[in-house]
């Protein structure tokens, strides 16, 4: 679609890639499920063959992704860890990747005991601190991968000046923004080379799709991607691609009411006597409160907070009601996990301590239910403490 002047994010949301169809008028993007495509004859097409290769539903929620991001492209995949390993398939043995040290425990798992077997080289560091990446930059280094803020510990990197620090080494930079979602956090514009999402997340909003996608911003990306797709085959159904377009049209409202809500319970659980530590980037103590500020422009609803111990943790969460003790974040109902014993629990004991992830952490992803709900629920969660 062609407008005189870029527009917003919200419009962008709503049309970029969602135009009518063009047969029926219909007002959503149709599931195109088809496996093939009839060619017309020999070498001439309709601009489809396979579906593994390309779809036309699967055409129009890449171009409204790479649009929220600001990229030129937006290769969508089977789910998040799908996109994250499909990003370093760019890669070969013997190439060194730089990761943040406490990031989604499955990101890890996938690199220490899938890809160093493959000679893939990886070096774990507080990417907090950009002087720490900078020392583990080597000659054979090709990418930082960042995840701001982080899964569960809500530590805040600073893209820019990452971003800096790798392009005067020729590195690239990939950002995973699946908790501030593109609407309120622009990777890209701050410099980044790729950003990843798992789009199961906010950008599905309703926690009934699993999917992930890669946003470049050079050709070769895009080209190389667009060969994993077709090579290694762990694309997003034409179903799933629907159903993330059909969240993206809510994207904006949704997470302006997930940050009015998040910052709500982070200033409650914060007050609240049974809480030990909040970790949130919206509230003033947070160490990179300034970061937050000037990086995102809303704080989100992501959460973390302490309890003091598993015993605590458990009784705490066996009288949730309202928020919804399972996996995952994003979703329009409130979500609550324990990270030690959910999505970190592949991490170990002592990899969990190692990055300050303890036993007593619950972790929740605000929904958009009424707020005081939600704090009614956690108030008497907390009360079995």
């Amino acid at each position: 679609m062609k407008y005189k002047n870029r527009p917003s994010f919200a419009t962008r949301a709503i049309h970029t890639g969602q135009q009518p169809d063009p047969e029926t008028g219909a007002v959503n993007v149709p599931i195109h499920a088809s496996s093939t495509f009839v060619q017309q004859e020999l070498g001439r097409n309709k601009g489809y063959e396979y579906a593994r290769v390309s779809n036309p539903t699967r055409s129009r929620l890449e171009q409204n992704l790479a649009s929220l991001e600001g990229g030129i492209a937006a290769p969508v995949f089977a789910s998040g860890m799908a996109a994250i390993n499909a990003i370093c398939s760019m890669y070969r043995s013997g190439d060194h990747i730089v990761s943040g040290h406490d990031l989604y425990g499955g990101v890890p798992r996938l690199f220490n005991q899938v890809l160093a077997d493959f000679g893939m080289e990886f070096t774990y560091v507080d990417t907090s601190d950009v002087r720490n990446v900078e020392k583990a930059i080597r000659r054979n280094t090709r990418l930082v991968y960042v995840e701001t803020p982080t899964n569960p510990l809500m530590a805040l990197s600073d893209i820019a000046a990452i971003a800096n620090a790798c392009h005067r080494r020729k590195v690239e930079l990939a950002v995973d923004n699946t908790f501030m979602s593109p609407y309120f956090q622009q990777p890209i514009e701050l410099g980044a080379d790729m950003v990843v999402h798992s789009t199961t997340k906010f950008l599905n909003g309703h926690s009934d799709g699993l999917g992930g996608v890669v946003v470049c911003t050079k050709k070769e990306q895009a080209e190389k991607l667009a060969f994993i797709q077709k090579a290694a085959g762990a694309i997003l159904s034409p179903f799933e691609c629907w159903l993330i377009l059909r969240g993206v049209k809510t994207l904006a409202v949704r997470m302006e009411q997930h940050d009015r809500n998040g910052r709500f319970v982070a200033e409650f659980l914060a007050r609240h006597r049974k809480v030990k530590k909040v970790f949130y980037p919206g509230l003033p103590e947070h160490p990179q409160y300034e970061l937050a500020q000037r990086q995102m422009s809303g704080f989100g609803s992501m959460i973390t907070f302490e309890t003091g111990s598993l015993s605590n943790a458990k009784k705490m969460l066996k009288r949730v009601q309202v928020c919804s003790l399972a996996e995952s974040l994003g979703g329009v109902e409130t979500l609550i996990s324990h990270p030690a014993t959910m999505t970190h629990a592949a991490l170990g004991e002592k990899g969990r301590r190692e990055i300050g992830i303890t036993d007593g952490m619950v972790r929740i992803s605000v929904g958009i239910e009424n707020v005081q709900d939600i704090m009614d629920d956690l108030d008497q969660a907390l009360a079995a403490i």
